[in-house]
């Protein structure tokens, strides 16, 4: 028998949006976590990035204004990607976690179906910005990018991002990480009645929760997993306290796939990096350049 994820495959994570006052910030912090840092890249709109990239074809970008004055104008001329950034901040200041990107092959049927759920945030935005390998070979990468977001969103958004040209130059260097971590495990998001969510996640995802629970729901991707938990689930699963806005969904946490949480817990310690540990993972809290709470999670990869 056919299954339905064998004729329409769960979407991929494709990355997460972690604003940052600074660029150079967010390399220290991360490379202090053990992680292989990408060169810096500038947008054609006033925003830049210092992406960290995994195995499992995901990545985290943080994210920083690094031409203000390009980037208000960008805002001004309806790029809805510097508004939802500016919305951000403007509510959150200048570090946190922003967004989640899920992978597409037709960014423009994206769009159609988000406005004919109600749940489009804007119109879609195409550009182009050089790439550099590890190696310091150059390209040119172009992408499009349809938004979405939840009814009364405070400042985080969705959307998907087609890869309309990727250079060939390989990346494999950047993907291999002295902290070991292979891939994303879990975006956890946090609201007061996770199932009132599961329709916006489904129209954005293309993809019905699993496991719609009082207190958790849970939206398999191809090479992640959506978790979006209650505050008090949230506290007994990872021993922290955060609010969630009643009626809204926050971003919270990012859990990583990570062979070997020994080396790691030897590493984090060395560098007198602040962590705990939850159930056999460990757990990193915030910290400028890292916008958001980092579990890193045993895997057997």
């Amino acid at each position: 028998m056919v299954s339905e994820d064998d004729v329409h495959p769960p979407r991929k994570l494709d990355h997460c949006v972690l604003p940052t006052a600074d660029l150079a910030v967010a390399r220290g912090r991360l490379e202090t976590l053990g992680f292989t840092v990408a060169a810096d890249a500038a947008h054609p709109f006033g925003t830049g990035n210092c992406c960290v990239f995994f195995a499992d074809g995901s990545y985290l970008e943080p994210l920083s204004r690094v031409a203000p004055q390009a980037a208000l104008e960008a805002e001004a001329a309806g790029n809805v990607f510097v508004q939802r950034d500016g919305v951000f901040r403007e509510k959150f200041g200048d570090e946190g976690f922003s967004a989640v990107v899920l992978g597409t092959g037709d960014a423009d049927e994206d769009h159609k179906r988000f406005v004919d759920s109600g749940i489009s945030a804007g119109d879609p935005l195409s550009f182009s910005r050089p790439f550099r390998d590890s190696s310091g070979q150059e390209a040119t990468a172009s992408f499009r990018l349809a938004f979405a977001a939840p009814e009364n969103a405070d400042g985080h958004f969705f959307f998907t991002c087609q890869r309309v040209n990727l250079p060939s130059a390989g990346r494999g260097a950047l993907e291999t990480h002295p902290n070991g971590v292979t891939g994303t495990a879990r975006i956890i998001l946090l609201a007061s009645a996770p199932a009132d969510h599961a329709g916006f996640l489904e129209a954005f995802s293309t993809k019905t929760p699993e496991s719609v629970q009082e207190d958790q729901l849970d939206l398999p991707l191809g090479n992640a997993v959506l978790s979006v938990m209650t505050p008090g689930r949230y506290r007994e699963t990872f021993g922290l306290d955060r609010v969630a806005p009643r009626g809204r969904l926050d971003l919270a946490a990012i859990a990583f796939q990570c062979p070997d949480i020994a080396r790691l817990r030897t590493q984090l310690s060395r560098q007198d990096v602040l962590f705990a540990e939850q159930a056999g993972s460990i757990i990193v809290p915030p910290a400028a350049g890292q916008g958001a709470v980092f579990v890193f999670e045993e895997s057997s990869q």
